[in-house]
């Protein structure tokens, strides 16, 4: 097959890029890099520089292409509300202009990565029966980008599949954001000679799912006639608060820092995590790395490129109950 991956050079795409070459297929990756690295850049893969809002640059681009996987995106939900004109627009307008060229040309199948953050404030675990409810700018534009792939596919007749994955970590990930990911970010600090920053009391609930187990599942999605035209969540079953997350990074760096507690962040929800019944049965998605394993791999690799300066690529349109770490720029 020929499979265009966006994305391609940031942390979920460059593993989904490798898994697809692993498994003979011809692929395309494309990215700003301004999130992603060359450093993931598989020298198997045909990679283009290109920032796919970039509409006349997605129609070349998409030409041949027998199926898309779009995982271009800036994930930063807590920053989204203090962002929220520009990650909407990252975030939107490449789904837009991927879905006219996905038309034009037609393409057999198209695979979005979404997120948990479509479902909000719901009662957990969210199920992928569950009406979306999303709470910030984040999970609205990912719920648009999945509103109008569902209705462009229905009315054009090609496949789709929508992923929603929940807090994926690993290897790879930019730990210089100092916006999103929460163990990059504690990591990179710890690394720095800072403590790891808790937002609220750290009684928050998160399943952390670990790179190597999502991508298989991500690209399963691809090519399984069961997965076609539904919505699945994928991740880890493991409810970890917070606090023991913290404690897991704090053991694995080998750190006697204790966190420092700052205000809730606006907007963020308590207990967010997901039924995962749907992508065992559908994407074959098997948990084979727990927390403890998957944090001690990334640390691994963290501390073989070394501490990160942090990247604060994206302002902050609105300062008014931003976090002060973020608008004095402490990380």
């Amino acid at each position: 097959m020929k499979i265009l991956v966006t994305g391609g050079a940031g942390f979920m795409g460059s593993w989904l890029v490798d898994e697809l070459l692993k498994r003979g297929h011809d692929v395309t990756s494309v990215d700003d890099l301004s999130g992603g690295f060359m450093r993931n850049v598989s020298p198997k893969c045909k990679f283009i520089k290109m920032d796919v809002r970039n509409k006349k640059g997605v129609d070349k681009i998409v030409k041949g292409v027998d199926i898309i996987f779009h995982l271009a995106a800036y994930a930063a939900e807590g920053q989204s509300v203090f962002s929220p004109i520009e990650i909407n627009d990252i975030n939107i307008t490449p789904m837009n202009n991927l879905l006219v060229a996905a038309v034009n040309n037609n393409v057999k199948r198209f695979v979005f990565t979404s997120s948990m953050a479509v479902y909000g404030d719901q009662k957990t675990p969210f199920d992928e029966s569950m009406i979306p409810k999303p709470e910030d700018p984040y999970g609205i534009s990912k719920y648009y980008c999945e509103m109008m792939l569902k209705t462009f596919a229905e009315t054009f007749d090609f496949e789709f599949v929508v992923i929603r994955p929940h807090n994926v970590y690993g290897p790879r990930q930019n730990i210089a954001d100092p916006f999103r990911n929460v163990l990059g970010i504690w990591i990179n600090r710890i690394m720095n000679n800072k403590p790891p920053i808790i937002y609220g009391d750290g009684h928050q609930t998160r399943a952390f799912s670990f790179i190597e187990d999502v991508t298989p599942a991500i690209a399963n999605a691809g090519f399984y006639d069961k997965c076609v035209n539904q919505v699945i969540n994928v991740g880890s079953e493991e409810v970890t608060s917070i606090n023991d997350a913290c404690k897991i990074v704090l053991e694995s760096m080998g750190s006697d820092f204790e966190p420092i507690y700052e205000p809730a962040r606006p907007r963020e929800v308590k207990h967010a995590f997901c039924t995962i019944e749907k992508s065992q049965k559908l994407l074959d998605y098997k948990t084979k790395n727990n927390l403890k394993k998957g944090v001690k791999k990334m640390v691994e690799w963290a501390k073989e490129i070394g501490p990160q300066k942090p990247s604060y690529r994206i302002p902050l349109e609105i300062t008014k109950k931003a976090p002060k770490v973020w608008v004095q720029k402490l990380m």
